[in-house]
């Protein structure tokens, strides 16, 4: 029996009339990846800039906070997986839709936190359904776009989740806090984008014509063949690494540059919009590297080359005064932004295509451990130190195993291609 929002199999979806005839169904579905992805980053984003309220409000140390701020990364870590999984088995629509749904949920329910334990509990619910949606992201690109589309495509949902961490750095405490007046208030606020992702998801959502998915009960369920494969794929781990590196310096400066600038002078509001400047640094960055990689046949020289500007920018942070922020963080929204999205296309110009959905729960499930890794010693050594340095120099030790990481990936452009 069909079920009701099915995508048709008898091709009346390119008779279909209104917005989405005009605009294409690839496009609306693009549409719903963005506002997903949006919907992912603002619950997690709200948090930089209230680190001091939360700790005052719920008297937690800035270690517990960091453990708040990285917990959906911990459930992404430990679902990304079964995730794709769950896709493969029930469809995207049917999967991310679930997934939508346990994100609504536990983000509006984080306003009802009775205390710090409720509040980490309604966060892992959050979690849950950000490990649902974030891994089919991939294979929604790479269900509904061709693959030399794929990395366009990708960087246009990872802008979605860049402005998804950008906006609430600049206007929680400016506009928000103030209409929704306590901490609870505003991050009920900052769950109202995941209901509406939710809502439309379920309204507009669909699979591609002609996708099949595997029919067994979900009890039980096991990887396919060519996933257990991909544990000995190099490239699968190169990728992972990379985005993990990736992952670590985006959340360590997502979670503690409010804090960081704070230090040096800064009040919490002009703290939290140099912060969100980062993300608007890197939007032109997350089109225009990748498009520059294109254009010229290269992926490597952007792969370490950038990680090599980020060192010298975290050892600049070590010594830079308030105003150098934003120069600062242009560098670092520059760097980690470019990058990211070349990243995230990388499964699917180095990995089997009917694997990518496998692939990027593996890859993901591995990667984000830096995002987790990050902000919990931040906040360890900022509560063992009183400072931030000792984590600056960590930060800059990374960007340096980033460097190698990314001369070792093999070159993927059109340069290295077999002539024919």
């Amino acid at each position: 029996m069909p079920v009701p929002g099915d995508f048709p199999k008898d091709g009346t979806e390119e008779r279909e009339s209104g917005m989405i005839g005009r605009i294409g169904r690839p496009g609306i579905m693009l549409a719903c990846a963005w506002l997903l992805g949006f919907a992912l980053y603002c619950p997690m984003l709200c948090i930089p800039p209230m680190v001091h309220l939360i700790r005052g409000e719920f008297r937690a140390t800035h270690e517990a906070v960091g453990i708040l701020f990285s917990l959906p990364m911990i459930m992404l870590v430990a679902l990304a997986i079964p995730g794709g999984l769950l896709a493969d088995r029930i469809g995207n629509r049917r999967a991310v839709a679930i997934g939508a749904v346990v994100m609504a949920a536990g983000s509006l329910l984080r306003g009802a936190s009775a205390g710090f334990g409720s509040l980490l509990a309604f966060t892992a619910l959050y979690g849950v359904g950000y490990s649902i949606i974030y891994p089919n992201l991939p294979k929604l690109v790479s269900g509904w776009f061709p693959r030399e589309k794929a990395g366009l495509a990708t960087s246009v949902y990872a802008t979605g989740i860049t402005i998804g961490a950008a906006v609430p750095l600049a206007v929680t405490l400016p506009l928000v806090l103030p209409l929704f007046h306590t901490v609870r208030g505003t991050l009920f606020a900052w769950g109202l984008p995941a209901a509406l992702g939710a809502v439309v998801w379920l309204i507009v959502g669909r699979d591609p014509s002609g996708e099949v998915h595997d029919p067994r009960p979900l009890r039980g369920m096991t990887a396919p063949r060519p996933s257990r494969s991909l544990w000995a794929d190099k490239n699968m781990w190169l990728i992972a690494f990379l985005l993990f590196l990736n992952n670590v310096h985006f959340y360590t400066w997502s979670a503690w540059t409010p804090s960081l600038l704070m230090m040096k002078g800064a009040t919490p509001q002009l703290a939290s919009l140099i912060a969100s400047s980062r993300g608007w640094a890197s939007l032109p960055a997350m089109f225009l590297m990748p498009w520059f990689s294109y254009k010229v046949g290269l992926r490597k020289p952007f792969m370490w080359g950038s990680p090599l500007l980020l060192a010298v920018a975290s050892a600049a942070a070590l010594y830079m005064p308030v105003p150098w922020g934003w120069a600062l963080m242009a560098v670092v929204g520059i760097t980690l932004g470019g990058t990211f999205s070349m990243i995230l296309a990388l499964p699917l110009e180095m990995l089997p295509k009917e694997s990518v959905g496998a692939a990027s729960g593996m890859v993901l499930s591995i990667g984000y451990l830096g995002g987790i890794v990050g902000p919990w010693l931040t906040g360890r050594i900022l509560d063992s130190t009183g400072s931030l340095d000792a984590a600056l120099v960590v930060l800059i030790v990374m960007a340096l195993i980033w460097v190698v990481a990314g001369l070792l990936i093999p070159e993927t452009g059109a340069r290295r291609l077999p002539r024919r």
